[in-house]
């Protein structure tokens, strides 16, 4: 239990429903949805269109998904893979001949279908109850009503303003300025679209006039996207990657999400003794930046495609946690070279729902940095993702661009499984920090016994590109010990990432936590 006296808030505990999330109007839309009768995946639906008129530069109906789940009475975790492709006229060596190493961030070339809509609509016919003329209702609402930008938000907003281009700007700015917390952020456009949406279905956001939007947006930019590029977008149910920690099961959505760098992470984290260390003390940071970036450089080798990943098994065998394991040194740094991870970005938005049947949803939903692309469409203020910069422009790498490819994703839904049954849907948000923070939460519940709360409030480094993050939770000391073991330490200005859990307890009872990184709660009835 914490110190009542310091500052901090307490977990959420009810019984029939619990939805956490980052945004409190989206978690009271997914409870509303609830009680009208809805299951976890309607709420969850709900309430991640919400996020995207709450949090715009976080992600939007032009972004793309993972969805964990499982069914009432099921011991089964399913998986939906709901990223888009690049379109069918992509090519790496068209911008290798530009003399580019890197996919353009804010460019039509990083610009991939937007997956989301379809997964959502998917979901909702195959798993949902109350269709989505309900459940886009909230959305719909708020997006023509008006929100109001909440202090993380207006923090987010100020930094990524500059991304924002042409229409973009007009549909994202008030007046040309940029909003302040308590300004009221509407979006009409997407409003219309989300009622067509309700109306017609996933051929309305993929077909006619919307899509048009989209492709027009792109194509006055050099854009290669077609109408038959969107009307091609599907989702795919694939299988989750789990590996064993602590006595739970770490499940993860599989390539081309980068979940399987979590599992490796903790693989190699397993040959210490992570438990007898200082959870907030120089040691452990230590070991976990190394096995990070060992881990990292294995995503980056390995993780592309599911049909182009072909390392899988090798990247999660025991047995290369060990060999990677052996060459951290406790008394030094690994003189790696900066792996090619993309820029680092905090640009995600994750709700975890479980309903009164015990239906667990885990979804995160991403436009990838900033704004994503920068680029909105003229009609509809639709943001289109900038997810292509995921890929890889070498030639022969598993993650190189390509015609109607999947690029490596950093979004990762997570869940932990233990005796076979699902104990906690959770996710960690923050760019390619969030494998670092999957297996930093898992630890901090089964080495040191934190409940879910405290394991997302605790302070967090992260190693990425030669720099070692750390947040101002860390006390001088500390960050002097890393400095001293070769680290080169940076404060950073925003915190690493997010994060929400639930935890489902024996007794029938829900536990709710929600990051304070965050403007968002955990809401439970």
């Amino acid at each position: 239990m914490r110190d009542l006296h310091l500052p901090g808030r307490s977990a959420v505990w009810a019984e029939n429903g619990m939805c956490a999330t980052s945004h409190p109007l989206a978690a009271q839309s997914a409870i509303d949805i609830l009680k009208q009768g809805g299951n976890a995946m309607d709420a969850a639906i709900a309430g991640a269109v919400l996020l995207g008129i709450c949090e715009p530069q976080m992600t939007g109906i032009g972004g793309d998904c993972f969805v964990l789940y499982s069914r009432p009475g099921e011991q089964k975790i399913r998986a939906l893979n709901g990223s888009g492709r690049a379109p069918a006229a992509a090519s790496a060596a068209s911008l290798r001949d530009r003399e580019l190493s890197q996919v353009p961030l804010r460019g039509p070339e990083a610009v991939t279908l937007p997956g989301a809509m379809d997964a959502f609509c998917h979901l909702s016919a195959a798993e949902g109850r109350l269709g989505l003329d309900t459940i886009l209702a909230p959305a719909i609402h708020y997006a023509e009503a008006g929100v109001p930008v909440a202090p993380r938000v207006a923090f987010d907003w100020a930094k990524d303003a500059d991304a924002l281009q042409g229409a973009a700007r007009r549909h994202y700015l008030l007046q040309g300025a940029v909003p302040k917390v308590g300004d009221i952020f509407r979006a009409p456009g997407q409003a219309e679209v989300l009622r067509r949406i309700a109306r017609d279905g996933r051929q309305a956001f993929y077909d006619g006039e919307i899509a048009e939007d989209m492709i027009q947006a792109l194509s006055d930019r050099g854009g290669v996207h077609t109408m038959d590029d969107f009307a091609k977008v599907a989702a795919e149910a694939t299988i989750p990657v789990s590996g064993a920690y602590q006595g739970v099961d770490l499940v993860e959505h599989p390539p081309n999400g980068q979940g399987a760098t979590a599992i490796l992470l903790l693989n190699i984290l397993k040959h210490f003794d992570i438990a007898a260390m200082d959870p907030w003390g120089a040691e452990r940071v230590h070991i976990e930046a190394e096995a990070s970036k060992l881990a990292y450089d294995a995503r980056d080798r390995f993780i592309a495609d599911p049909d182009h990943t072909s390392r899988l098994d090798h990247m999660l065998a025991l047995e290369t946690a060990a060999k990677l394991a052996a060459l951290i040194d406790p008394k030094s740094t690994i003189p790696l070279p900066a792996t090619a991870s993309e820029a680092v970005h905090k640009d995600t938005v994750y709700i975890t729902v479980v309903d009164k049947d015990r239906m667990v949803v885990s979804l995160i939903y991403s436009i990838f940095h900033g704004f994503g692309s920068g680029i909105a469409s003229e009609k509809f203020g639709i943001l289109l993702q900038n997810r292509g910069a995921g890929f890889s422009l070498q030639a022969g790498h598993p993650n190189e661009m390509a015609p109607n490819k999947r690029p490596m994703h950093t979004i990762i839904p997570g869940m932990l499984r233990k005796n076979g049954q699902v104990i906690m849907p959770f996710g960690v948000m923050g760019g390619a920090y969030q494998p670092t923070g999957h297996a930093r939460l898992v630890s901090n519940l089964y080495d040191f016994d934190l409940d879910p709360q405290a394991a997302l409030d605790a302070p967090r480094a992260f190693a990425d590109k030669g720099v070692l993050k750390v947040e101002r939770g860390y006390v001088t000391a500390v960050i002097q010990q890393l400095t001293d073991l070769g680290h080169k330490v940076e404060i950073p200005d925003t915190p690493l990432g997010g994060g929400q859990a639930i935890r489902l307890h024996d007794t029938g009872v829900l536990e709710g936590a929600s990051d304070p990184r965050k403007d968002g709660c955990a809401l439970g009835y």
